[in-house]
């Protein structure tokens, strides 16, 4: 598995983790997970990247989620799809493009397979699809 999709992988868990433990700032859920995870200084530096990134601009990010998610409110949407889309919204509309955008749906999609539901791949992708062609 490459460095970024890791990076992706660990900041969905740290996203979802944060939601339920509201009370534990970036440093220490990061910690929790380097516990955890045996993984390299550069997957750890892009996923706090993308945390870091996403909590900054966490208003915007699923200000834009919801513009292209008619159908679903963001607070209706499983945990782990809404931090998925939040990963992947950020790579796309706040990270310089240095990931095209049919990379970072791709590892959205198959982010979801690995830890949502059998629909969350056609989800994500209907979502991200029409929000890469409006950027």
């Amino acid at each position: 598995m490459g460095v970024r999709r890791r990076s992706r992988e660990l900041a969905v868990q740290i996203l979802f983790q944060e939601e339920y433990h509201s009370d534990l700032n970036l440093e220490q859920s990061v910690a929790l997970y380097r516990e955890s995870f045996d993984t390299s200084p550069e997957v750890w530096e892009y996923a706090k990247l993308l945390v870091q990134g996403i909590k900054a601009k966490k208003a915007e990010v699923d200000t834009i989620i919801q513009s292209y998610s008619s159908n679903w409110r963001l607070d209706r949407m499983s945990h782990v799809d809404r931090n998925i889309l939040r990963v992947a919204c950020f790579e796309l509309r706040f990270l310089d493009r240095e990931v095209p955008s049919n990379v970072v749906i791709n590892e959205a999609i198959e982010i979801g397979k690995k830890f949502s539901t059998e629909d969350s791949a056609s989800f994500l992708n209907a979502i991200l699809d029409n929000m890469a062609k409006a950027t």
